[in-house]
């Protein structure tokens, strides 16, 4: 699929890749429409909740050190501006860094929704620039300029001569995609439409792109790396716009999740020809492998991956082997984003533990350069399967499945899902941070978390014998599938 850079606006998943948020059925029927290309949606008559595609968009943009975001929008739509700034502000401490990234609402009032405020909006943009020098200044909508049809692309083109640094126009209203990863691509295109540069002449680099979340295991990768004589460049969270600007000149692209990076991976190699690293994730032994396996091949370092791969398999090996045995025969069901549910799926099925249903928060058919999710492949050829099911994070339906399957273990990203399951007595592991499962040493203790979490139980059944849930007996006996399939 051709990446237009040249526009401001990027398509949604759903019409680009044919995403979707309401599915129910197998895994192997899932990912052999996904195959054949007869994967169609479903549509839901009843939505409990959901995210915001601006929430993923703006926190992407707003980790940039020193930069400026400048949201054009109601003061309410500026309220994710809190959290963003916190959060940037611990990591870039925990680094050892400064973030001066400015975070600017436009505080658009009902005059401006009726009658415009683009004249305002450029007063804003010039007094930011002038009072904070950023590096670069991403001008971002929102569901209310979006609504109205505010021209903001216009206002961005006519300050490019007057403003030195970068500046473009992010379209991310929230109202425009159900699927709020839709965020990361905005964000993604963003920055390679106004940041990254052409590869310079005669630059000759070791480094590596490596899209993640929060670079939490910063240290512990840049030293692996070392022993391949590659170096990481962090995106985006503390990189600065100068490493930006620069990625077209890496020797490829990772992601820790297929969700958050494919985009990115796709653009830079179709545009500057950077491969991307395809393959399952680095979550469990397999993945690890695999992803080490393909860095190897892409950029000539097979023969330093090897030697590593053998003197970790030596260390770790066997203590997984042993805790494994402790895990065989567990039933567990999983609730995440597609870049987790099905990579995680795989690793706990390495260890013995069997998947009885897995919720995906949306699903990607295809990628852009037009394949399967590899995770999703991967599962296909190996003859995995089990009960599937694509909700964009509807708790009700978590709990109808977690009621029906009485599972020993259920396993999600998102701190909420994982409390209501708590609530009815299934113990729960929040999987948070992305390296939680990361190589060798992670899926050790990975493995360890999940069997304490098996073995003292007393939590879970306390609260649930106090908790009295808003869900009715009439819910627990319906097919959870039901009113999706109605809906269709």
């Amino acid at each position: 699929m051709t990446i237009n850079l040249n526009n401001s606006n990027v398509a949604t998943r759903e019409n680009r890749i044919g995403s979707i948020t309401g599915y129910i059925g197998s895994l192997s029927d899932l990912a052999g429409k996904s195959e054949c290309g007869t994967l169609k949606g479903c549509s839901r008559c009843f939505s409990q909740s959901s995210t915001c595609l601006s929430s993923c968009a703006l926190g992407q943009l707003s980790a940039i050190r020193d930069v400026a975001i400048i949201h054009h929008g109601p003061a309410g739509c500026s309220v994710a501006s809190a959290g963003n700034y916190y959060l940037n502000k611990t990591m870039a401490k925990k680094r050892g860094v400064t973030n001066d990234t400015v975070y600017v609402g436009t505080d658009m009032n009902e005059n401006d929704t009726i009658f415009g405020s683009t004249d305002s909006l450029r007063e804003i943009i010039i007094e930011v620039n002038r009072r904070y020098s950023p590096k670069a200044i991403f001008v971002t909508s929102s569901c209310a300029t979006g609504i109205i049809g505010e021209d903001i692309d216009s206002v961005v083109d006519e300050l490019k001569d007057e403003i030195s640094v970068p500046i473009v126009a992010v379209h991310c209203e929230g109202f425009k995609s159900r699927i709020w990863a839709t965020g990361f691509d905005i964000a993604d295109h963003a920055v390679l439409s106004s940041v990254v540069q052409p590869p310079r002449e005669g630059v000759s680099s070791n480094k590596i792109n490596f899209k993640n979340f929060y670079e939490s295991a910063r240290p512990e990768i840049m030293e692996m790396f070392a022993k391949f004589d590659l170096e990481p460049v962090f995106l985006y969270c503390n990189s600065t716009v100068e490493e930006l600007s620069h990625m077209s000149e890496s020797l490829a692209t990772t992601c820790i999740c297929g969700t958050l990076g494919n985009y990115l991976g796709n653009a830079l190699e179709e545009k500057y020809g950077v491969p991307y690293v395809r393959s399952i994730n680095q979550c469990g032994i397999t993945g690890f492998e695999t992803w080490l396996r393909e860095i190897g091949k892409v950029t000539g370092r097979s023969e330093k991956i090897e030697s590593y791969i053998e003197e970790q398999r030596k260390i770790y090996m066997p203590q997984i082997e042993e805790v494994k045995k402790e895990l065989k025969g567990l039933r567990a069901v999983i609730g995440m984003g597609p870049g987790y549910t099905f990579e995680v799926s795989r690793v706990l099925n390495e260890l013995g533990i069997e998947v009885v249903w897995a919720l995906a928060w949306h699903y990607d058919k295809k990628y852009e350069n037009g394949d399967v999710p590899p995770s999703m492949k991967y599962l296909l050829d190996n003859g995995i399967d089990f009960e599937a099911s694509v909700a964009d994070q509807q708790n009700f339906e978590v709990m109808n499945i977690l009621h029906k399957y009485q599972p020993d273990l259920y396993l999600s990203r998102h701190p909420g899902s994982t409390v209501w399951a708590i609530k009815n007595g299934t113990p729960a592991v929040y999987v948070a941070d992305e390296y939680m499962i990361f190589g060798y040493k992670h899926t050790l203790e990975f493995a360890y978390s999940i069997l304490n979490s098996i073995k003292n139980r007393s939590f879970e059944q306390n609260l649930a014998k106090r908790v009295k849930l808003p869900y009715t007996d009439w819910w627990y006996k319906q097919d959870v599938g039901t009113f999706l399939e109605e809906a269709n």
